[in-house]
């Protein structure tokens, strides 16, 4: 009896090769509350914002740790291995701090900037980029004056678009 069907049953119902396969609709999975919640939450600017500031002063610190672990002292030769330690600890807390400070101000203007921006424009592409780079440029530069806080708009608003290119969000 089994020599009558080996001929349909060895293709295990599935029809001949030469038929290309369709391919199966997966069902949709509709959000649940919390996670339409979670969106909400983060659509507001002002959160990204502060989330942005407070990851890039972690950020911040941990460059400021590392870069102020480099710094040598000036007349390590005259110190004891206590005073170079203690120079060292001095140094990496004072650049953590510093970068910590610079990082989160710097997160915090990028990402409220680009998410208002985005939100008045109703786009999503590289012109928000540009206005978000170029106002954190010119807000971290403005100290300097008004040259500067131009140089500062540019080259943070190239920097942004570089980076963006390179991560290729908006393409």
């Amino acid at each position: 009896m089994a020599s009558t069907n080996s001929g349909t049953e060895s293709n295990n119902g599935h029809s001949s090769s030469s038929e290309p396969e369709t391919p199966q609709i997966r069902p949709v999975r509709m959000p649940t509350m919390e996670e339409v919640r979670a969106q909400e939450v983060w659509d507001n600017c002002a959160v990204r914002g502060v989330v942005s500031g407070v990851m890039g002063g972690g950020f911040g610190f941990f460059m400021g740790m590392l870069l102020g672990s480099l710094e040598n002292p000036i007349m390590q030769d005259e110190l004891t291995t206590k005073q170079k330690f203690i120079y060292q600890a001095k140094q990496m807390g004072q650049r953590s701090w510093s970068s910590a400070k610079t990082f989160a101000v710097m997160g915090l203007i990028f990402s409220a900037v680009e998410c208002v921006v985005e939100k008045s424009r109703a786009k999503h592409d590289m012109t928000n980029t540009v206005v978000a780079g170029c106002a954190t440029g010119g807000a971290m530069s403005a100290r300097g004056g008004p040259k500067a806080a131009c140089a500062g708009c540019a080259g943070f608003a190239a920097f942004s678009v570089f980076i963006e290119k390179i991560f290729d969000r908006h393409g």
